[in-house]
């Protein structure tokens, strides 16, 4: 069955150029010119992933991608903007996004980021009949649950975004160990954001903001200067 994608531009030459090469490279369109029918679209049906313009009418691309998120809608979105200020771009991650692409782009760029988002989209895997679905990773007073994508502190579900959660649980795979900014873009967005490292940083932020005690003195994330960050503390599985 074809991946279905949600198109939102409302420039109708980009609209088709879109369509067009997406529907060529085997995928199911459904297109939209302005944010509040693509909110409606996305909130009420099943998309695989949306590539969404930052400029529209009626609710703009980052509050439609702020909105999608509060309802807990984790369809992958890949934000076009036209725009080349760092803040547009690290703004549309952190409210949600999971890629951006700045215009002008080309038609086979497009195509290769939409299967690169797809291939590590955050759904969660299917759980085994044998597995036991209790199975936890215990981080200090986080507690997290893979199979569910489920994250609690102090037995207080926390809200992460995908990203987010792809970022933590390659930290726990990898406790004591320095990663650099570059090794965290490869592993959780699977290629290289030239010169983005902040988009890191970002995340590492978010992620303090939410399971850290004290943000300015971190027990969990720490940054090792001048090279990265690492998981520090001791983790078990249950």
């Amino acid at each position: 069955m074809s991946q279905r994608i949600l198109i939102v531009d409302d420039e109708e030459s980009i609209l088709t150029l879109l369509q067009y090469n997406l529907d060529q490279a085997g995928f199911e369109t459904v297109t939209a010119t302005d944010g509040k029918i693509a909110f409606e679209l996305a909130s009420e049906k099943d998309f695989d992933l949306i590539v969404l313009d930052l400029m529209l009418p009626e609710m703009d691309g980052l509050e439609v991608c702020k909105s999608l998120r509060q309802l807990k809608i984790a369809t992958p979105i890949l934000m076009l903007t036209a725009k080349d200020e760092e803040f547009d771009k690290v703004l549309g991650l952190e409210l949600g996004a999971d890629d951006y692409l700045t215009k002008p782009f080309s038609p086979r760029e497009v195509t290769a980021r939409v299967r690169a988002i797809l291939r590590r989209s955050a759904v969660a895997p299917a759980k085994k009949d044998d597995e036991q679905e209790n199975t936890k990773i215990i981080l200090g007073d986080v507690h997290i649950f893979p199979e569910n994508y489920e994250i609690f502190l102090h037995g207080e579900a926390l809200e992460l975004t995908p990203k987010e959660f792809e970022l933590l649980m390659y930290l726990t795979n990898h406790p004591g160990r320095v990663l650099t900014r570059d090794q965290l873009l490869n592993a959780v967005w699977n290629y290289e954001f030239v010169g983005d490292t902040r988009i890191v940083d970002v995340h590492i932020s978010h992620l303090r903001e939410k399971i850290e005690p004290n943000t300015k003195k971190p027990v969990y994330i720490k940054t090792v200067r001048g090279l990265g960050y690492k998981l520090e503390m001791p983790i078990r599985h249950d």
